[in-house]
């Protein structure tokens, strides 16, 4: 009788020194900080996927006045954005317009506005693809929009650091982030360079190039574009001057929730 009683009461111990660990366990994993923010963030979708072999992601060049930047497109993770991006450059879209808006530390965004602030005409919203599992991180491009979620036309910005801000987050509906469809491939020291310009307003349009930084011409690799030219009555009776979006230091500060699609 005393040997079971030895036997129960060292396997008591064993299972109470086992909810321990595991509750310890728990305990860090709530401890750990998510950013530097002070406020709780929920996890968001997942990382993104690793290339698969035998796929061939299509890739751009954009040729600008600071130097060639290359941009792998991520056709399987987020193939609306991917062709949407690739018809507007095939149509010449983005020859001669801007980076327009560069935030050190944060964005530098572009999509069809020249230098005089000017925005090209757009083609038809496409749906909003943040749901795909890539995360916006450093020298990611994704789809740049308005509050509405599924806005996003023809802008798109290149992050300059892990955003975790601008992620989609499944837990929460006010959240849905903004899609991510590429990656810089090359230029990655030209990028940089754009990120340090000296930026000024201009009329209500802030974080804009003193020296217009411009898309010289933006290509597919490996393929022959032929640009679409638009006339200036096409323009004038399509074009509509979207909201600049706000975005002052203060606020990047606090983790910017906003890239819009102007």
């Amino acid at each position: 009788m005393k040997v079971v009683l030895r036997v129960v009461l060292s396997a008591v111990i064993i299972l109470g020194l086992s909810i321990a660990v595991f509750a310890d366990d728990e305990t860090d994993k709530e401890q750990t900080p998510t950013e530097t923010t002070t406020e709780s963030v929920p996890k968001p979708a997942t990382e993104a996927a690793p290339k698969e072999k035998g796929v061939t992601n299509p890739r751009v060049i954009m040729e600008t006045n600071y130097g060639n930047i290359t941009l792998e497109l991520f056709m399987k993770e987020a193939p609306l954005s991917v062709d949407n991006f690739l018809t507007y450059v095939r149509d010449g879209f983005y020859d001669g317009t801007d980076f327009h808006r560069v935030i050190k530390g944060f964005v530098l965004q572009a999509g069809g506005m020249n230098s005089d602030m000017k925005q090209k005409v757009q083609r038809d919203a496409i749906k909003n693809e943040a749901t795909n599992g890539l995360k916006n991180t450093k020298y990611t491009l994704s789809m740049a929009r308005t509050s509405a979620i599924n806005s996003g036309t023809s802008h798109f910005f290149i992050n300059l650091r892990d955003n975790t801000s601008l992620d989609h987050y499944p837990a929460d509906p006010t959240r849905f982030g903004y899609a991510v469809f590429g990656k810089v491939a090359e230029g990655i020291d030209v990028v940089d360079k754009i990120a340090l310009v000296d930026v000024t307003t201009k009329g209500r349009h802030e974080n804009v190039p003193v020296k217009p930084v411009v898309i010289k011409t933006a290509k597919i690799v490996g393929e022959k574009v032929e640009k679409v030219e638009e006339t200036e009555k096409a323009v004038e009776e399509k074009a509509v001057e979207q909201a600049e979006p706000e975005a002052t230091e203060k606020e990047i500060k606090k983790e910017a929730t906003k890239i819009e699609d102007e």
